[in-house]
């Protein structure tokens, strides 16, 4: 009997001490996930030597860079109801600002919402849906309630203070270049704010042991250009280039594209000394914008969450900053589609350093799902980018695929937007007529060469316009389980 009870202990401490066969929910992975507005490839870890950035750089370096991954549409509210819900523009009929996820599709399962009904507490801070930036800091903005069990609105001092703020156009602060060098402490502005308040919700999750999802939304560096006076005294105004870029080339590429570069006439054509002050300002709030960054990974650490969290970092999509002769966002060109992604945590493996395969943001949520052995959606669109997290190389996608809707005299234009390794082919149509853009990437990675009547790349056109016109189906295909699509949906103010 004694010998009997001696080897009952024991196997009772072998199981005892195997997590498959005694599971506590709360050994699950966490995510963090971290959207910065507006963010481009402007960062150390991607490559640019002016960019001061050293805790994104520090998550680069423990986590998993993807060099190549693109947005799905490129402005705010549609890329993030895209990535959101794992889903096309053309599935979510989401195409515009001002649209609640459940205008288009009421019956979606958005990420958060999936993480809740597997018992994660879902949080969000800050702006994750699309916010009117400055106008709705402190608001709620065009948030989804279904995604979250908790929510807080940062505000701070860049919104008290819109007033000081520099821009080309009075009164106009968020859709318009602007920039102020701000008094005070980072934590005094709407992101050290959300920062400060995500610090909280890791606190309170390190003490609780609850399994979440943690959503850090920051509003910069997206314009206004807002941040502590410190950050801008980084940056030697005289560092910076601006591209130059003439009437001449508008005549190389299609209307719709030439309207897409030209979009904004006061931000055309700038001083270059004005120029190099708004770049800068950029930096200097993107510097800011790691700084927060920062904050929010120390306090991961410092709690031990970062042993069973997996971090995510990416923004909605890229940025110019003068190249084409335009600023901001909304093209089709690689400054506009490409977005930083990250992935840091237990399990991602680096060793055979950064994927250069092109990806997109639509495989975030797949991703996720895939590395917290959850059973996804069956109607999201994206693919799993997990084989990467784990050493794998074999290339997941071909290319990335996105898409824009651009305003002429005569209505929109619709286009369409493939990213290879080696190509980018672009799809324009316009009351009827096909136009289109190809650029080889070995030669011009500026993408400034429009190939597309050269007769020696005829058969690569042909190859490729088979392959965009393929997506394009795919992309407007009905998801299985999706539910309602609403057309026409009416934007809300």
């Amino acid at each position: 009997m004694e010998i009997t009870n001696k080897i009952l202990l024991i196997l009772f401490f072998i199981f005892s001490c195997n997590s498959e066969n005694n599971y506590n929910p709360n050994e699950r992975l966490n995510v963090l996930f971290i959207v910065a507005d507006d963010l481009n490839c402007a960062i150390g870890a991607y490559g640019d030597k002016q960019a001061i950035t050293p805790n994104i750089d520090k998550l680069a370096r423990n986590g998993l860079v993807f060099t190549d991954a693109h947005n799905q549409y490129p402005h705010c509210g549609p890329s993030r109801v895209s990535f959101m819900t794992g889903l096309y523009p053309d599935q979510t009929k989401s195409k515009s600002l001002r649209l609640y996820v459940r205008q288009t599709i009421p019956d979606v399962v958005t990420l958060g919402e999936k993480l809740m009904s597997e018992n994660y507490h879902s949080a969000r801070v800050g702006k994750i849906y699309h916010y009117h930036n400055p106008r709705d800091i402190g608001t709620a903005g065009h948030d989804d309630p279904f995604t979250w069990n908790r929510t807080v609105n940062p505000w701070g001092r860049d919104k008290k203070e819109e007033h000081k703020i520099n821009t080309l156009q009075e009164g106009e602060y968020g859709g318009t270049l602007s920039w102020l060098e701000a008094d005070g402490t980072d934590e005094e502005q709407t992101d050290g704010i959300g920062a400060n308040e995500t610090i909280r919700f890791l606190d309170e999750f390190a003490k609780s042991g609850e399994n979440f999802f943690l959503a850090f939304g920051l509003f910069r560096p997206h314009t206004p250009y807002v941040a502590p006076k410190k950050y801008f005294d980084m940056y030697n105004i005289n560092d910076f280039d601006i591209p130059e870029s003439d009437k001449e080339y508008l005549k190389t590429i299609p209307m719709p594209a030439a309207r897409s570069v030209r979009e904004k006439k006061v931000q055309n054509y700038l001083d270059k000394d004005l120029a190099k002050e708004i770049k800068r300002a950029y930096y200097a709030t993107t510097s800011f914008v790691d700084a927060q960054i920062g904050r929010v990974l120390d306090k991961l650490e410092e709690t031990g969450l970062d042993k069973n969290t997996i971090v995510i970092l990416t923004s909605d999509h890229g940025y110019h900053l003068g190249e084409h002769g335009h600023w901001q966002k909304r093209t089709l060109f690689n400054h506009a589609t490409r977005v930083p992604l990250i992935f840091s945590g237990p399990g991602i493996s680096n060793n055979k350093g950064d994927v250069n395969d092109p990806v997109e943001l639509i495989d975030i949520y797949p991703t996720i799902m895939d590395v917290l052995n959850i059973d996804a959606p069956k109607f999201l669109s994206g693919k799993s980018l997990k084989p990467y997290l784990l050493g794998e190389r074999n290339q997941i996608r071909n290319e990335a695929l996105t898409e824009l809707r651009v305003w002429t005299p005569t209505g929109h234009a619709q286009g369409y937007s493939i990213k290879s390794r080696d190509y980018r082919f672009t799809k324009w149509m316009h009351n009827g007529f096909l136009d289109s853009e190809l650029y080889d990437l070995k030669f011009d990675s500026a993408e400034l060469n429009n190939l597309s009547k050269d007769i020696s790349y005829q058969k690569i056109k042909d190859s490729l316009l088979q392959v965009i016109n393929k997506r394009i189906v795919e992309a407007n295909s009905y998801p299985e389980s999706l539910g309602r699509q609403i057309e026409n949906a009416i934007p809300i103010n």
